[in-house]
């Protein structure tokens, strides 16, 4: 069956040389060969503001942002990607899913109880490419960065399930390791995973 994707590109440099791009197009190609319809939202294109009052969150975000809303509102599973920078996402992601969340788009209030979940029925698939080896940053660091995303901001929106690819050793990838690796997220986003 096919389904909405929103294909979110989180890296904070628009350069087609990062292998972010590579990996978000060869997802989106398979994507759309199996017939999904894909949006997309390139962090590096946007001029994203800091969050700077908890004040803010109960209001609407800027233009840029509830157009993203809408792309993730309509889609069934979102592909975020991005490089782990100091051991968690670039600050511009975390200031995208900051306004992303406004204006009780992802939680809202629960007369003091636990806060509603606003996005339940969608799915995500987090890819994270690092300097590096991703075991490593597994074992040795806990995954804790992209562990906080999942559960405190996509979990706590209602994603589920979530699927999560680290790809370590970016900077030394040999060109067979590059495809082995745009050949595996060509087949999830061929089965929208």
């Amino acid at each position: 069956m096919a389904k909405n994707i929103c294909l979110i590109q989180g890296h904070p440099h628009d350069d087609p040389a990062h292998f972010c791009h590579a990996l978000a197009g060869a997802y989106e190609e398979g994507a759309k060969e199996a017939g999904h319809k894909v949006s997309r939202v390139d962090l590096a294109t946007m001029d994203i503001p800091i969050l700077r009052s908890p004040a803010d969150f109960p209001n609407p975000p800027p233009d840029q942002i509830l157009k993203s809303q809408e792309k993730v509102k309509a889609a069934d599973h979102i592909f975020i990607v991005y490089p782990l920078w100091l051991g968690t996402m670039p600050v511009l992601v975390k200031a995208f899913f900051e306004q992303l969340s406004r204006h009780e788009f992802a939680i809202a209030e629960n007369n003091g109880g636990w806060p509603r979940k606003m996005l339940k029925g969608k799915s995500a698939r987090v890819v994270v490419t690092m300097g590096m080896p991703a075991a490593a940053y597994r074992v040795f660091f806990g995954a804790h960065g992209v562990k906080s995303f999942e559960s405190a901001i996509l979990g706590m929106s209602g994603f589920k399930p979530i699927r999560d690819t680290l790809i370590g050793g970016v900077g030394a990838l040999k060109p067979k390791q590059a495809e082995r690796h745009l050949s595996k997220l060509r087949d999830h986003g061929t089965r929208a995973q």
